[in-house]
């Protein structure tokens, strides 16, 4: 009986052979995540932006040398048209789409408030920019990549909210907003899908915590390499006390592309070392 037990919760965790699309695959966290997704047995659709093919390239060819399956397929996140030609490629080589992350994003500094400045600083094209990419950079490759999912009557999309998806944090104006519609949209699209495609359709959203990255060290460390005071108020109100490791992302990921969690939809998990859940 317990043989059984264990067999059925290897399949409930098992995406071998299942078409995973990552979306800013050659971002800080699209990156390892194609590679874990690849060394989980999945197929990788590897799509970047056109300035990233050098590394995108690379990064299939070393997934194949590994013994992987993986394509880097050239697209724009907010361009429809060139979603609908990865997604017809797709169909042409691997039959369609399982698995949707959507992890392109980012902030640009002009979105920003800093301490220095006020409301009237707030550059608007700028936040219009970071808007566009975050919310519209989700919602183009979901109603592209989804009619795969359709087809088939199952699927999963994860999105990728932040802290700021649950209430705003300084500094950060445009991105804030941008990744509370994120939260919104997942939310929204879980019951649309569900009511109208059927029950196999299911959207989620991983919203991490503070990682120290590229895009953000200049935030969170002065140039000697010591915590400037927005990381030591990050830390302080994070139980564990450190920022996150990209690869701790993963186990949550992988719990929601797989059907150990197909009674799932419409939820943010949040892998945040406890930052959204504490208070003094």
């Amino acid at each position: 009986m317990f043989e059984r037990i264990f067999e059925d919760m290897d399949n409930l965790f098992d995406i071998s052979g299942k078409v995973v699309v990552v979306t800013g695959a050659c971002g800080v966290l699209g990156k390892p995540i194609c590679r874990y997704f690849a060394g989980a047995g999945a197929r990788v659709a590897i799509l970047a932006r056109e300035h990233s093919r050098e590394e995108a390239r690379q990064m299939a060819d070393e997934i194949r040398a590994d013994g992987g399956d993986a394509l880097f397929l050239p697209t724009d996140v907010l361009d429809e048209g060139l979603l609908e030609k990865n997604h017809h490629e797709l169909q042409e080589r691997w039959g369609g789409v399982d698995i949707l992350l959507n992890a392109a994003g980012g902030n640009l500094g002009p979105a920003n408030v800093t301490p220095e400045q006020t409301l009237f600083d707030l550059d608007i094209e700028a936040t219009r920019r970071v808007v566009e990419l975050n919310l519209f950079g989700t919602i183009l490759p979901t109603k592209v990549f989804a009619r795969s999912m359709v087809q088939k009557k199952k699927g999963s999309i994860i999105n990728f909210c932040s802290m700021s998806s649950f209430r705003p944090l300084t500094r950060v104006a445009g991105y804030g907003m941008a990744k509370a519609g994120v939260a919104s949209w997942t939310q929204w699209l879980a019951g649309e899908l569900a009511a109208k495609f059927g029950e196999g359709i299911r959207v989620n959203a991983i919203a991490p915590g503070f990682l120290l990255t590229k895009q953000n060290k200049s935030l969170l460390t002065h140039p000697d390499g010591s915590l400037t005071e927005r990381s030591h108020k990050i830390l302080s109100h994070t139980p564990l006390g450190r920022f996150l490791q990209p690869d701790e992302l993963f186990g949550a990921l992988h719990y929601l592309a797989s059907d150990a969690s197909k009674g799932v939809t419409g939820s943010i998990l949040t892998v945040d070392g406890g930052f959204n859940s504490f208070s003094i």
